[in-house]
């Protein structure tokens, strides 16, 4: 990396890399986070996840959405096999809070579900849905500060678009009805469901619904919401399970004020248009930030929108390693404008590198076949891709989901809410 940033120590693992805290000399030593993507152009599917992500924060500017303030490119004459992104530090996640021994009071749960619905509406203003929100990707300061993160699964919403809206999105304990029954047809009300489940389980310090396969996760729903009537099923277009639904016993509501006793009865009121099963019928992002539960946070004029839709043009571009590699350059260029005017040259440098280092992998193939050793095995991802249907976990479809026993997480020193 730059010698301006100064390593700290590491904050976490997860499926594409590595986070760790470091200094930023050249901003007076303040404090950030690192994300290391080793090998990020081997997978085509990951590699255009990692783009959208990085492009996506690039052009978001909120104070309820991470930033991105730095790609590190390559050191001059290395291959270009690993993405550096810089963003802001956060000392903790909200699902580690949940897990945690802290006590969580109506003003912090109020204080979390305002600052995300806030995050949501201009996110959803850039013609842009989240589609993987979940806890551990609400990140929180000590001080109850919270940013979104992880858009590596977000589409657009325009209805010009013709992109793939897939089934394998959002972990499953936090993934709306009509993503599991209509597939096709479903928009920016899929968040607003994930957020009621997030507010849920603030309250019971536990997922609401932690199906362990997709039948099972309908039926926690009807357990709770009771089973819906022929009207709000009318928006399924998945014959199969509009006939599973039929063919299940009646079941009734049960009211929220028996499962979260001792909660704010405003709280259990947006709960309960956060999570209706019809999604003409949920509430809004804009309608639940005016909810009377915000009364006292509620300002309009800081509930800002993005002025400028996100463009998902590059998504319908027929990608090859070396053009998300370029793609990834550009990206780069915008926060070091200096390379810009070196572009070919680093660019051919780097391609030269990467050259050298595929012969000497070829040559030591080689030596190692003709001494009749076993050859290691070499990555077959083709060269182009398709719109992506893994889940967010990193696994393809309904296995993926979260542990369904969580383990309660310590509390990060200095993350204390």
């Amino acid at each position: 990396m730059d010698t301006k940033y100064s390593p700290l120590k590491p904050l976490g693992t997860g499926a594409y890399g590595v986070v760790c805290s470091a200094l930023d000399r050249a901003r007076n030593n303040k404090k950030i986070a690192i994300k290391k993507i080793p090998n990020a152009f081997e997978d085509l599917i990951d590699a255009k996840r990692i783009l959208r992500e990085v492009k996506l924060l690039r052009h978001f500017k909120h104070p309820n959405v991470v930033r991105l303030l730095d790609l590190i490119p390559p050191p001059e004459g290395y291959p270009f096999d690993d993405i550096y992104m810089v963003m802001d530090f956060m000392e903790t996640d909200l699902h580690k809070i949940i897990y945690s021994k802290n006590v969580l009071t109506d003003e912090h749960i109020q204080y979390f579900i305002y600052q995300v619905l806030k995050g949501l509406k201009y996110i959803h203003s850039a013609h842009v849905i989240h589609r993987d929100l979940k806890p551990s990707n609400l990140l929180l300061n000590g001080n109850c500060d919270l940013k979104i993160c992880d858009f590596g699964l977000a589409r657009g919403i325009k209805d010009e678009e013709d992109y793939e809206l897939t089934e394998y999105v959002v972990t499953r304990w936090y993934r709306a009805p009509e993503v599991m029954c209509s597939v096709q047809h479903y928009d920016a009300k899929i968040d607003v469901w994930s957020v009621g489940c997030i507010l849920a389980e603030l309250h019971g310090r536990q997922p609401l619904f932690p199906g362990e396969d997709y039948i099972r996760q309908m039926n926690l729903i009807f357990g709770v919401l009771g089973t819906p009537s022929a009207d709000d099923m009318k928006f399924i277009t998945n014959p199969k399970a509009k006939n599973y639904i039929k063919s299940l016993k009646p079941r009734q509501k049960k009211p929220f004020s028996k499962i979260y006793k001792h909660a704010n009865p405003l709280a259990l009121d947006l709960l309960e248009k956060m999570l209706e099963f019809n999604p003409a019928k949920r509430i809004s992002v804009e309608d639940a930030l005016a909810h009377p539960y915000f009364k006292s946070l509620h300002l309009p004029k800081k509930e800002v929108t993005c002025t400028t839709p996100f463009d998902f043009e590059f998504e319908r571009t027929k990608m090859t390693r070396q053009l998300l590699r370029d793609f990834m350059w550009e990206e780069i260029f915008h926060f070091r404008t200096n390379l810009r005017k070196e572009k070919d040259t680093l660019q051919q440098r780097e391609r030269e590198a990467r050259e050298r280092r595929d012969q000497q992998a070829t040559q030591q193939a080689s030596k190692t076949a003709a001494s009749g050793a076993s050859p290691t095995k070499t990555s077959t991802t083709s060269e182009t891709s398709t719109t992506s249907s893994s889940s967010s976990d990193g696994s393809t479809g309904d296995g993926g989901s979260h542990k369904t026993t969580p383990t309660p997480a310590s509390t990060p020193v200095g993350a204390a809410v």
